[in-house]
């Protein structure tokens, strides 16, 4: 048995408890006209009390439909789980009834997406869009779910809070629209939340003080933090472990201190040499060779051989499993020691 795999959802971990959310060997595809797209591939991962898992990887790797499949807000069809298991606290939601994933989404489990002013209502004021929250699940009144938004807004730091509560989703910056986003997620303090993506197309400065944020409020409300990202830089000094991801599957699964010292998995190499660094000023920037695999026809054997620098003939013939490379950490790779010691 893999450090990835679990025998039970009555299992426990090393702290004694068992993990806020557990996904195991879930797969979801797609069906198309041109077939079947299989965008996650048996991924498995977990989450404790606190901890703040990072999921890495490109674009079409897979990561937000992992998320979307936890969250329950899966368009199916076209999409389709036909295995896995998802627990939390627990208990498998996939065999949950809609009403009851309705009562963990958003009370238990929350999702900040990427793009804040598409998410956000824009006919609707902030506001109004933040008591919402308190109106639908706590009965609040509308004056009362008024100072809530307004005290939401002072939480994450919007200046004038109380002035600008009547304001609408674009006369806000981007930033401060993330910012509405996270009091949102943080509204009914959920145990679990889901970052998508939550400093995309925000400046450097903007996207350190939203992820600040973010891991403050996780702190203060010990929660279980999903954050998913394509920049190995943006998570250096706010994730606890990294998985990585690749054609919808985890190929690497670290500590964060490890995986930078070390990558175990060319893949997380590549990502990791391609981040700009001081020490290399005025020489190219390192690149990935190649595109992500079309899901409709993904690669034999290793899905990463046709842009990996160490493929040999076993890695387009075998597909590498997730293996245990000591106690903390596992790659999916044919050549992980080879890649270790590089």
């Amino acid at each position: 048995m893999t450090i990835m795999e679990k025998a039970g959802p009555e299992q426990t971990g090393a702290t004694g408890t068992a993990p806020l959310l557990e996904v195991r060997d879930l797969h979801v595809e797609f069906h198309t006209r041109d077939g079947v797209a299989k965008a996650v591939n048996g991924v498995n991962y977990s989450v404790n009390a606190g901890e703040t898992l990072a999921v890495l990887g490109e674009s079409g790797s897979g990561k937000s439909v992992t998320a979307q499949a936890v969250m329950g807000i899966l368009d199916m069809p076209p999409g389709r789980i036909p295995k896995g298991e998802i627990f939390f606290r627990g208990q498998d939601m996939l065999k949950m009834s809609a009403e009851e994933r309705r009562k963990i989404r958003g009370q238990k489990i929350a999702m900040i997406f990427q793009d804040a002013l598409s998410a956000l209502n824009p006919v609707l004021s902030v506001g109004y869009q933040l008591g919402e929250m308190f109106r639908v699940h706590q009965g609040l009144s509308k004056k009362d779910a008024k100072a809530k938004a307004i005290e939401l807004m002072d939480r994450v730091r919007i200046p004038a809070a109380k002035e600008r509560v009547g304001d609408y989703p674009h006369q806000f910056s981007g930033g401060m629209r993330q910012r509405i986003m996270i009091a949102m997620a943080m509204a009914l303090e959920p145990d679990l939340i889901i970052a998508d993506e939550p400093t995309t197309a925000l400046d450097v400065t903007v996207q350190a003080q939203v992820m600040e944020l973010l891991a403050e409020l996780q702190r203060e409300m010990h929660m279980g933090l999903i954050l998913i990202t394509h920049d190995l830089g943006v998570v250096a000094d706010v994730a606890d472990k990294i998985a990585v991801m690749y054609a919808g599957r985890i190929v690497e699964t670290a500590p964060v201190h490890e995986i930078y010292k070390a990558p175990a998995h060319p893949y997380t190499k590549g990502l990791l040499d391609s981040i700009p660094r001081l020490d290399q000023k005025g020489q190219e920037l390192y690149a990935i060779k190649g595109l992500p695999p079309n899901l409709l026809r993904i690669p034999s054997g290793c899905a990463f051989n046709p842009r990996c620098p160490m493929a040999q003939d076993v890695c387009r013939t075998d597909v590498p499993p997730l293996a245990a490379v000591s106690d903390t950490r596992a790659s999916a790779c044919h050549f992980w020691k080879e890649t270790l010691d590089g």
